[in-house]
């Protein structure tokens, strides 16, 4: 028996990992947050990640994870579903590191975040847009005006999808309500995706990055297979329909161009329907119509459409390139139930900083950092990394960084 939970007054059973790792159904769910065992099969519907993130978790120890990743959310909730303590819960000398090193970032103040460096950004992408709508309002819609105001829509896309992303992972504000108001105007009014949508994605990928079936930001195997096991895996099962042996050439056709224009405009309104969830479809829908306020004047109604597609066009090769140059060559392999620290960095890799760099990446560039500290404001992130890195050494963790170009490259390699 542990010893006495001062919360519930009396003793509370204990388990084994043997125990622990029978539960891992959707219907029998158990996790572990620092050597407590919690029966989640009932609460994981209200986990704000999504049922999928717990489920993904089943049978481990998610305590890291969690922390990085609403804990103050689940260990809050969780109380309530604590069914024991583990028998015997020791933790690894490089997760005792981390510990530490998340401590001493908190004391660092790097999870505090500059509203002067986030009014910029909202600034700068106002700016962008308002930019690309005044070049065809002032030069007309020659074929060169259009390609410039393109080329300005386009970054204040793109730069609108950095921001939201620190409001998605709530590193903006203290509050979480401002957060998410503002996540749901960059996403759904600015942007014409949706702030749910984002979330159930996005949630998944962090807890799991680059796991098989668990992580659907790698869920390509319809027309690309990444890493070294899936390749294997269906070239035994004769599974697939595409020449994949030939996937470094048609990429260049297939992902970038069109994942924004053409998956994208089909998977989000799906998923919001399938959801019932009409306030984020009467936002996501306000995008359109400011869209063609915006440009029918000078377009009509139907170029103003024509002319959205084509700043997603370019916008989709900006947002593939710059997102999967840190995770696709990477590893990728089915859940093998690592520790926080080392899955995290066998499926992530950082670029070489630059003020461009940081720039045209959102901060992306340091990728590593960001799965490590998720909630950590993205203009932080640099000065967390020789921590990070000197962590790395010590313990024997790879620890990878790359040039623009040459993460770039790897991708198609």
């Amino acid at each position: 028996m542990c010893k006495t939970d001062h919360e519930r007054g009396h003793p509370m059973p204990s388990y084994t990992w043997s125990d622990v790792r029978k539960h891992v159904t959707k219907d029998d769910t158990w996790i572990v947050i620092d050597g407590l065992v919690y029966d989640v099969t009932k609460w994981k519907y209200k986990h704000p990640g999504g049922q999928k993130m717990l489920f993904n978790q089943a049978g481990q120890d998610c305590t890291v994870g969690c922390l990085s990743v609403w804990v103050s959310v689940c260990v809050s909730v969780c109380v309530c579903v604590c069914i024991g303590c583990l028998y015997v819960w020791v933790s690894t000398e490089l997760m005792k590191d981390f510990r530490e090193l998340r401590s001493t970032v908190e004391k660092m103040g790097l999870f505090r975040a500059s509203p002067w460096f986030f009014g910029f950004v909202m600034f700068h992408i106002l700016a962008f847009e308002f930019g690309g709508w005044f070049v065809v309002y002032y030069f007309g819609t020659s074929w060169l005006a259009l390609l410039v105001a393109a080329l300005l829509l386009a970054t204040a896309q793109a730069q609108a999808g950095w921001a939201q992303h620190d409001y998605g992972h709530h590193s903006v504000f203290n509050n979480s309500k401002i957060n998410k108001v503002i996540h749901i105007f960059l996403l759904n009014f600015f942007k014409g995706v949706s702030s749910a949508w984002w979330n159930y994605r996005h949630y998944l990928h962090h807890a799991k990055p680059n796991t098989i079936r668990k992580d659907p930001d790698i869920r390509l195997e319809l027309f690309f297979l990444t890493g070294k096991v899936l390749p294997v895996e269906f070239g035994k099962k004769k599974k697939g329909f595409m020449p994949y042996a030939h996937q470094h050439q048609y990429w260049f056709l297939v992902l970038p161009p069109l994942l924004l224009p053409l998956y994208f405009t089909y998977e989000v309104p799906y998923f919001l329907w399938s959801r019932k969830n009409y306030v984020e479809m009467f936002w996501m829908a306000s995008f359109f119509v400011r869209y063609v306020v915006m440009f029918q004047p000078f377009l009509g109604i139907g170029g103003a459409l024509a002319f959205y597609l084509f700043v997603r066009f370019i916008e989709s090769h900006w947002f593939v390139w710059t997102t999967q140059m840190n995770h696709i060559p990477m590893d990728v392999d089915y859940d093998e139930d690592l520790d926080w620290v080392t899955s995290q960095l066998k499926a992530t890799c950082n670029v070489e900083q630059s003020l461009f760099n940081d720039w045209f990446t959102g901060h992306l560039n340091f990728q590593i950092e960001h799965h490590l500290f998720p909630t950590m404001p993205r203009n932080n992130l640099h000065k967390a990394a020789p921590l990070v890195k000197s962590l790395c050494e010590k313990h024997g963790v790879n620890y990878t960084c790359k040039t623009l170009f040459g993460a770039m490259k790897d991708i198609v390699g």
